[in-house]
């Protein structure tokens, strides 16, 4: 794609997983912050837009044939890649890395009390909401945006709908999202971008591998909703309701 001045971070990733590797090198935020222009995230990093342009191009070049596009693909096909990866992902992962935390604050809590036991609460809270999060998403609103996809496909009216317009839940979801972004910043905050400290064992040091990783794994699952599963089904959505009308 083009990269224009007002062009924001979420339509450059959702344009290709090479733009948005970019992005999280640069650790410019296009998953919870994704409606931000291009330009202004790239002077808030101090960076140059125009090289990290450059850069976001070349990669993009270099993409081998074959790589999904979900921004056309089924979303049938894109919601079985955020369930099957990212939510399957989560569901492992929030409980170990919570185990190797209490464990942490268990043996080294003493070191700096005030920010293991605020990280210790701030992961719980996280994988609370994550895991009621996923819940939503799978038992009632990814089924109703299968069923809209279906309808399209079928030819089919509008389906009715419990909560009125799919935009109703997508807005409790990006809320949660961001609620989740928070969480996350503070996280790598209270770990000081996940350097291990100098009485760090192995247990404290796959915590924060651990945490790490839970981060770049939720910006990719945010994103996915947010930047491309969300606005196609609200764009289905007015469409479905201008052929009924």
């Amino acid at each position: 794609m083009e990269i224009q001045e007002l062009t924001t971070v979420g339509e450059i990733a959702a344009a290709s997983a090479a733009a948005a590797s970019i992005l999280e090198k640069y650790e410019i935020d296009y998953c919870c912050a994704g409606k931000r222009a291009f330009d202004d995230a790239c002077r808030e990093k101090k960076l140059s837009p125009a090289a990290v342009k450059s850069e976001i191009a070349n990669a993009t070049a270099a993409l081998p044939n074959g790589c999904t596009d979900w921004g056309s693909a089924p979303l049938r096909e894109l919601i079985g890649q955020i369930v099957g990866t990212h939510h399957e992902y989560l569901k492992l992962e929030l409980p170990r890395v919570g185990q190797r935390l209490r464990k942490v604050v268990e043996v080294h809590g003493h070191h700096d009390p005030a920010a293991l036991h605020e990280l210790e609460s701030v992961y719980e809270g996280l994988s609370q909401e994550m895991n009621l999060h996923m819940h939503k998403e799978e038992m009632m609103l990814f089924p109703a945006i299968e069923r809209y996809e279906a309808a399209v496909q079928g030819g089919s009216l509008l389906p009715p709908s419990p909560f009125g317009s799919i935009a109703n839940p997508i807005a409790v979801m990006e809320a949660e999202h961001d609620s989740a972004g928070s969480a996350l910043d503070r996280i790598r905050e209270l770990t000081i971008d996940f350097q291990a400290p100098s009485y760090a064992c192995s247990t404290y040091r796959a915590l924060l591998d651990g945490l790490k990783a839970l981060e770049a794994d939720l910006h990719i699952h945010i994103h996915l909703e947010n930047n491309i599963l969300f606005p196609r089904v609200i764009a289905l959505e007015q469409r479905l309701s201008r052929t009924k009308g």
